[in-house]
């Protein structure tokens, strides 16, 4: 069966309080309805100082998801992990992997944002060395043992549920990205459809007699919302799917490689672009995808219009993925 992903990263821009606080609201209720249904994952993410109100808390959401469900997983994709302190971090993977019985994945990259660093006085030029440190020392604490961590002997509880640790993967385009992981034993999360990085991910595996596998997103990995009149869609929402589109465009450098990129400048083009995608129910059953990402709330859509896109997908959608 298809795997299939609602992504929230909660983007609303010229929000109120009092409007994050709905479309928040909106997104836990989302993520029960989902777990009701049979959806399988949860996929937020963290992004800081942006004006349109990215979410900048991922483990916070989590949390939240994860206490509104039972059964789907939920995946931060992805921590920043230099911006984080590495002990308090693995305390709170620790936490939120007792209270979900194992069901929060954590797919841990540098960034690719350098005013992300300057909010938080954090050395760009260090981020390699930094994500180093987080991922070793994440890894030991969750041992429960004893270690050294920058010169202090330390030990952090509580351990997690999942033995031996909390799934953990390394993201990136990067050779670096992949030799970090093969290093470490870590699964590797290639941030595009990377043939070339994945096999050198492997070789790293065998130069280091380590074990990991890849997860890889698929050539193609468009983002889905569903509509039974997606001219009409187009016509009245395009705008939010474009407000994404241009708002990743402006990050992304030449040499960041990632599953979602638009060269779209207007709706028009974005459409034909194919990386936003606004089917029928029976147009995404044809499209015969292997993951399929549903973005209900993309670019501060409005409520309504993504509780009838999920609905669509789950309803008409998903009982003929599983058949």
């Amino acid at each position: 069966m298809p795997v299939s992903v609602v992504r929230f990263n909660l983007v609303e821009p010229d929000a109120t309080p009092a409007s994050l606080r709905d479309r928040y609201r909106t997104a836990l209720e989302m993520a029960r309805y989902a777990d009701d249904q049979g959806i399988t994952t949860v996929q937020t993410e963290e992004h800081h100082g942006v004006p349109n109100n990215w979410l900048p808390s991922p483990f916070a959401f989590a949390g939240a998801v994860l206490g509104a469900t039972q059964h789907l997983a939920v995946t931060v994709s992805a921590v920043i992990g230099p911006l984080h302190d590495p002990l308090r971090l693995a305390e709170d993977i620790a936490v939120l992997d007792l209270l979900s019985g194992g069901r929060l994945v954590t797919v841990a990259s540098i960034g690719y944002r350098p005013q992300e660093y300057e909010l938080f006085g954090v050395e760009w030029a260090r981020r390699g060395r930094l994500q180093d440190e987080v991922l070793e020392t994440v890894l030991k604490a969750w041992t429960g043992e004893e270690f050294t961590y920058r010169g202090r002997t330390v030990r952090v509880t509580p351990r997690p549920y999942s033995d031996p640790h909390p799934l953990l993967l390394v993201g990136g385009s990067s050779r670096a990205a992949a030799r970090r992981a093969a290093r470490l034993g870590l699964p590797f999360f290639p941030s595009a459809h990377l043939p070339e990085l994945e096999a050198y991910y492997k070789e790293r595996l065998v130069e280091y007699g380590t074990e990991g596998w890849t997860m890889m997103p698929a050539a193609q990995t468009p983002l889905l919302h569903l509509a039974e009149d997606p001219d009409r869609t187009w016509a009245e929402h395009g705008g939010h799917f474009l407000h994404e589109a241009r708002t990743y465009a402006s990050w992304q450098s030449a040499d960041i490689r990632s599953a979602v990129r638009s060269a779209a400048t207007t709706v028009a083009e974005l459409r034909a672009e194919g990386v936003y995608r606004v089917l029928t129910p029976d147009e995404c059953v044809a499209q015969g995808l292997n993951n399929l990402v549903l973005h209900p709330l993309v670019g501060g859509m409005p409520l309504e219009e993504g509780w009838r896109s999920l609905r669509l997908f789950c309803e008409y959608v998903l009982p003929r993925l599983s058949g």
